[in-house]
């Protein structure tokens, strides 16, 4: 038996917002974006990772008002898990990504104690994300 990973999903407010940071500022492309009941869902690829969607959902997308509500409020406080992503330069992808508009860093290119060098930031909707150096 064979397991692998096939598609992620990443919580948005604002799906422009996160399609331009995730598409225009790390390079992601879009494969796939569908629109339902009023919510968008957009499934990006890295060029390395072609096989595993991205995919960028609004916290009501299919579920109760309630389920997204909570997701809604878990996003807003910065609590939901982010991805990690792997790059081969850390400091050129870190300073155009912490350029990009509504982005917070978290903290700078730095050598961390289990081993990685890697630096953190949220993303437009405020998702927390690892940016590590390949």
């Amino acid at each position: 038996m064979t397991v692998s990973l096939r598609t992620v999903h990443i919580y948005v407010d604002d799906p422009d917002a996160a399609l331009t940071f995730y598409r225009d500022t790390l390079g992601l492309q879009v494969t796939n974006e569908v629109e339902n009941g009023g919510f968008r869902w957009i499934t990006l690829v890295t060029d390395s990772q072609p096989e595993i969607g991205i995919v960028l959902s609004q916290p009501h997308a299919g579920r109760s008002e309630e389920d997204g509500d909570a997701l809604a409020a878990l996003l807003a406080k910065g609590e939901l898990p982010g991805p990690f992503f792997s790059t081969d330069d850390l400091e050129s992808t870190f300073e155009k990504a912490a350029a990009a508009p509504g982005v917070e860093v978290l903290s700078e290119p730095a050598d961390q104690f289990w081993g990685a060098r890697d630096a953190a930031l949220r993303d437009p909707a405020g998702n927390m994300l690892r940016i590590e150096q390949a």
